[in-house]
């Protein structure tokens, strides 16, 4: 029995020590490869990659070959009013080809805009990674946050269970009342319920991260600890060096500036519809007829008849080339083309506020991200001075309890202080951190703990 314990204990020590503990680059570099919003943003690009090479293969001639193949069954009247049959059977046999020479570089201009469309859906891309790996890190930094609470909740547990069992040795001794014991109880009572509370939350924190990651198998996703410095530096960039910085090398700002290029390209590409298009064109062709009542077509001059010739030689006979040159000249389309260039110009100025508006997305961001550094690590300060004096309180409080000059319900309330003010610590150290993250992401340093 005892081996078959062992042999248990030791696979479920070696199942564990296998299971695979996810650092934070490879959480990120695992999200930006499989998030949905990513593969579609990544669809979107593949998009306009493609049109970008359609619009650069509208420089090549268009050729087409095209063959007809016609029966015809009735009766017909001639000039002389006999009346016969008139079944025949006809094929027809052409290859054509058309190239563009001139419409004030349309094609040139389509293509520079498509090539626009196509930075710009990058830059998308980049954004939505951006965003993942945000939401990534944050996610990261409440697990080690939630591991950190467990461990304040277990020494909380800990010192409430010696309570408890001080309590319960002095109690049945008769040197404490049973109140004493019951308040002990209580307080152990609370803090394996802190405990267990604190537990669920690390355990959800990773639930969150496995899901945004698209794990399904979440009950055996864990990530790596994190030794992060117990006493944080005040923040160091100042905000108007990151904000321009942020305006360099957010995809977003890009993205707003590729595509008021994008918009003003194509105001010319529209503009070309007031040129005229000229085009040239090339072709050959052949026929071949079979009257399906007689093979005789006729007679000569000398009276003999004239036979229907055999399919390849009516080919060769009807082969036909021909060449064309024509112009299209835009004189009158109801103002139509007017109106699409004011439209074009409209999508500029469009383009253009969602520049500003993109500019001063990053700008309230980057405000943001800085007043919650300043305050969190004020905050984080704060904590910890407030935490001694819970400390130094809970250690008073105890040694008059002991002394008999104090409650055990008055220890309970000073413990409880004391973890609340550790909880403070652990909350307001992690909130800072993300935002200095935050203001290093908007500063160009990529992310990492």
């Amino acid at each position: 029995m005892k081996k078959l314990l062992f042999l248990v204990l030791s696979g479920t020590f070696l199942s564990v020590s296998a299971q695979k503990k996810w650092t934070l680059q490879e959480a990120v570099d695992y999200a930006v490869s499989h998030n949905l919003q990513v593969i579609s943003s990544d669809y979107n690009r593949k998009l306009q990659e493609s049109s970008l090479q359609i619009a650069k293969r509208e420089y090549l001639p268009s050729v087409a070959g095209n063959i007809g193949n016609t029966v015809s069954f009735g009766e017909g009247r001639d000039i002389f009013g006999t009346t016969q049959r008139n079944d025949n059977f006809s094929n027809t046999t052409s290859l054509s080809a058309d190239v563009l020479l001139f419409n004030n570089g349309r094609l040139e201009k389509n293509v520079r805009k498509t090539a626009f469309d196509l930075e710009a859906s990058e830059y998308d891309l980049l954004r939505v990674k951006d965003d993942i790996s945000l939401q990534v890190a944050q996610q990261y930094l409440q697990i080690l946050l939630n591991r950190e609470i467990v461990k304040i909740s277990a020494s909380a547990l800990e010192n409430a269970q010696r309570q408890y069992d001080r309590a319960r040795i002095t109690t049945e001794g008769g040197a404490t009342p049973q109140t004493v014991l019951a308040e002990a109880e209580a307080g152990l009572a609370r803090e394996k319920q802190n405990f267990k509370n604190a537990e669920i939350n690390t355990e959800r924190s990773l639930f969150t991260l496995a899901q945004l990651l698209r794990i399904e198998d979440y009950r055996n996703f864990d990530v790596e600890n994190v030794v992060l410095p117990e006493v944080p530096q005040p923040p160091l960039h100042s905000t108007e060096n990151i904000i321009e910085t942020a305006y360099q090398n957010q995809p977003q700002i890009k993205a707003a500036e590729t595509r008021i290029k994008a918009a003003e390209a194509q105001t010319e590409v529209v503009e070309t519809a007031f040129w005229p298009t000229v085009t040239a064109g090339a072709g050959l062709g052949t026929s071949y007829f079979n009257s399906l009542v007689t093979d005789i077509t006729g007679r000569d001059l000398s009276g003999n008849v004239i036979k229907e010739a055999g399919f390849f030689q009516q080919y060769k006979n009807n082969f036909g080339q021909q060449i064309s040159l024509s112009a299209h000249i835009p004189i009158f389309n109801k103002g139509i083309t007017r109106l699409q260039v004011q439209q074009s110009k409209i999508n500029e100025d469009i383009a253009r506020n969602n520049l500003e508006a993109q500019k001063q997305e990053v700008l309230q961001n980057v405000q943001r991200a800085q007043f919650d550094a300043q305050s969190n690590y004020e905050t984080y300060m704060a904590a910890l001075e407030a935490a001694e004096s819970s400390r130094l309180a809970l250690d008073f409080t105890e040694k008059s309890f002991a002394a008999g000059k104090s409650t055990i319900y008055d220890v309970n309330v000073a413990r409880n202080n004391y973890a609340n003010a550790q909880g403070s610590i652990a909350q307001a150290k992690y909130n800072y951190l993300f935002s200095i993250k935050l203001l290093n992401f908007y500063a160009g340093i990529p992310i990492a703990l």
